[in-house]
């Protein structure tokens, strides 16, 4: 039996020795992903350098002025004035891990030079939908504010700008989605993504510009703050950056890497309190703790309808509304775990019974009484939009489509979510949709959203497939065979299992924090023979492979809810026996700190059985 084509993935090429060469000062392994990253291309001196700073980012040398930011200057003095005249600031952000943040960034700046006349503003995802709200705006004029700066939205918010102009307000709008050609009539627009901005970085997270217009601000007055006190502040620009999937390169590594400087010794109640809870060790927070741990429960909060739990557990001051806040927060994950959990075995009965397709089965879902269609669309007015995205993952990873998914929002508006399976791009299918059907969406290849009007809805399955089968089509019949264009089947490397040690671990390190723009490298390790295989976790939906090296040395390999893929099953099966099937594996390298001992392990990203 074989699972998996042994052929999907290409394994990077090495250097030539003229391209090996000026970087000598690099191992090879460093010296390959550096120069297939992009990084490094030539001899040229200046790339040399951009190696450089890429391995050791240096806050002083690699931060941008932030009076390049287009409004930026005039931003900052009206804030100033606010400051010093005592007017009242409203600070108004977006309720995801970024803009939570975001707020938090300006609570803690306020907070630190002794301005206490602000309020802080976070819209309810499910009732006000994103951005300014006109009702939000009246009843922040009703609070006797005088200034409203956005942070992560306001960018085609026309009509709560205007309505906040004629109030008596106004607004600085700080943003970084992509901007219309027509813009909002605010007093200052801070958004580097501006046709007329001339900022060198176009790829900063809300909370980056925040923090860039907090810069701003103390370029020309300091109010007191002592030199450089606001990098303390970078532990909530990492957490932003880190959460809101921004290419981890240029000014980004450096919030990033130092963010997570910054996270590991920072006197945040909140932050102590959660990770107290969680029992993670806070000196060695990594990109990954971020990203599967401390991300999710801030963005629980406006899934579950209280978005400001999360700010108020950024924002705490004491240790015991910070434990309040972090043992809630964690409760409204483990809520919303399970809302999500029904939500997707709700969506497997639907298949089941529309399509023939058991709960559990994955790939090509094979055997089932009627061919699964090439998207997967469902909806239900009672479903919440804020949860679609994350149940729509689910399906995708488990039943091998795209996914489109859709409810009704607090204005009773239909509005969803999609995700790809890995191969298809959710927003080439939407845009094939023929013109009228979405009243809007965006995204990217991978994740999207969308608001469809109500007549439309009813056949949105319908043009959503005829969509999925063109773009198919366009890509060529067997996509599952074909080679795709992008970095999905990219591996940096084959190495041996030998090879996996400390060293190598230490050496791929020096290209950390990961993610987005920088992944985490990939290696084929061929040919290997699992020693045993263990299901764990509350619900058994963990696997981890244990393999053995031929001086002994145990690794573990894990995947987390990986026991739903084919070469799970298969690996399982053989294992029951007493047998061992011999595979190749795609790996990533990790270090795992449970119960508080470094551990080397492998998190599998494939496993093809010969």
């Amino acid at each position: 039996m074989s699972v998996g084509n042994s052929n999907k993935y290409i394994v990077r090429r090495s250097l030539t020795e003229k391209e090996r060469a000026p970087l000598a000062q690099f191992s090879p392994l460093v010296a390959q992903l550096l120069f297939h990253r992009g990084i490094i291309g030539s001899t040229d001196i200046t790339n040399i350098q951009n190696a450089e700073k890429f391995i050791s980012p240096d806050y002083d040398r690699d931060i941008n002025d932030p009076f390049l930011l287009k409004d930026a200057e005039k931003a900052a003095e009206r804030i100033i004035k606010a400051i010093k005249s005592g007017e009242k600031i409203a600070i108004y952000a977006d309720y995801d891990a970024d803009g939570i943040p975001g707020a938090a960034l300006f609570h803690d700046f306020f907070r630190r030079i002794g301005f206490k006349d602000f309020i802080t503003y976070i819209p309810h995802r499910h009732n006000e939908g994103f951005g300014l709200n006109v009702g939000a705006v009246e009843q922040l004029a009703r609070d006797g504010v005088k200034l409203i700066v956005t942070v992560d939205c306001g960018i085609s918010d026309f009509a709560p700008v205007e309505r906040a102009d004629e109030l008596g307000m106004e607004v600085i709008i700080t943003d970084h989605h992509e901007a219309p050609e027509k813009l909002p009539k605010a007093f200052a627009i801070v958004d580097h993504k501006q046709l007329s901005c001339n900022y060198p970085d176009k790829n900063l997270c809300g909370s980056g510009v925040a923090f860039k217009l907090i810069q701003a601000i103390l370029k020309k007055d300091r109010l007191g703050l002592p030199e450089g006190h606001e990098k303390w502040l970078l532990d909530l620009v990492g957490i932003a950056t880190l959460s809101d999937m921004v290419p981890l390169i240029g000014e980004n590594r450096v919030f990033a890497k130092y963010g997570l400087s910054v996270l590991r010794k920072s006197q945040r109640k909140g932050l102590q309190q959660l990770l107290d809870h969680l029992r993670m060790a806070q000196a060695h927070l990594s990109e990954d703790d971020i990203a599967f741990m401390i991300t999710p429960r801030i963005n629980a909060a406006s899934r579950m309808g209280v978005p400001m739990d999360a700010f108020n557990l950024l924002a705490a001051d004491n240790d015991v509304d910070a434990r309040k806040a972090a043992e809630h927060l964690d409760h409204i994950n483990n809520e919303r775990k399970g809302v999500v959990a029904s939500l997707v075995k709700e969506i497997k009965k639907i298949l089941r019974d529309r399509h023939g397709v058991g709960v559990g089965v994955s790939a090509d879902l094979g055997g089932s009484s009627e061919a699964i269609p090439d998207a997967i669309v469902l909806g239900n007015p009672d479903w919440r939009p804020s949860l679609l995205g994350l149940a729509a993952n689910s399906c995708a990873e488990e039943f091998n489509r795209p996914v489109f998914l859709w409810g009704r929002d607090g204005d009773n508006v239909i509005k969803g979510s999609c995700r790809s399976e890995g191969k298809s791009n959710v927003v080439e299918i939407m845009r094939a949709v023929k013109e009228g059907v979405f009243t809007q969406f965006g995204g990217h290849k991978h994740s999207g959203g969308f608001a469809v009007s109500d007549d439309n809805v009813h056949f949105l399955d319908q043009y959503l497939n005829e969509a999925a089968k063109k773009v198919k089509n366009k890509l060529g019949a067997d996509t599952d065979a074909s080679i795709s264009t992008g970095e999905d089947n990219l591996v940096d490397a084959e190495i041996y299992l030998e090879a996996v040690n400390w060293d190598l671990y230490n050496d791929i390190a020096k290209l950390a924090p990961f993610g987005m723009g920088n992944r985490k490298p990939l290696f084929l390790i061929k040919n290997v023979s699992p020693a045993s295989v263990r299901i764990f976790g509350k619900g058994n939906e963990h696997i981890e492979l244990t393999l053995k090296q031929t001086n002994g040395t145990r690794i573990s390999a894990i995947s987390f809810f990986g026991v739903v893929t084919e070469w799970a099953k298969v690996l399982k099966e053989v294992a029951v026996t007493g047998g061992t099937k011999p595979c190749d594996l795609v790996v990533s390298l990790e270090k795992s700190m449970f119960r508080g001992r470094p551990e080397l392990r492998l998190r599998i990203e494939d496993v093809l059985i010969k």
